[in-house]
């Protein structure tokens, strides 16, 4: 992290990770080798099918983002982003239909099919 780079404290966490999520983004950090100087953002950018995406991804830390420790992973967010992704459960689905990352977001008042897009 840059010296320039200021973050807040970690706290609280508005969302929550299944220990599978976890467990996931743990293998895919060594699978990508992924450095020790990126953390996994998470947030939402307008766009799909109903109007908001979810953002998952490693990223370099920023100056306006807040940062949370879940269960071991430094997670960073933009502290707007915390309004539409308040309660959210993230967990990784391992079904026949269904593989990848889901977003349980009790602030989604629409989904779309592909389950990454949402209206609030």
């Amino acid at each position: 992290m840059s010296a320039d780079v200021k973050t807040t404290a970690k706290t609280t966490s508005p969302i929550t990770f299944t220990p599978s999520a976890l467990e996931h983004l743990k293998s895919l950090r060594a699978e990508l080798g992924v450095g020790d100087d990126h953390f996994l953002r998470v947030g939402v950018r307008g766009g799909g099918c109903s109007g908001f995406e979810y953002q998952l991804g490693f990223d370099l830390p920023e100056e306006d983002d807040k940062q949370y420790d879940i269960g071991g992973e430094t997670v960073l967010m933009k502290s707007g982003h915390a309004l539409y992704l308040l309660g959210m459960e993230v967990d990784w689905a391992t079904g026949l239909d269904n593989r990848g990352f889901t977003f349980n977001n009790p602030n989604a008042t629409d989904t779309c099919g592909c389950g990454s897009s949402f209206s609030a």
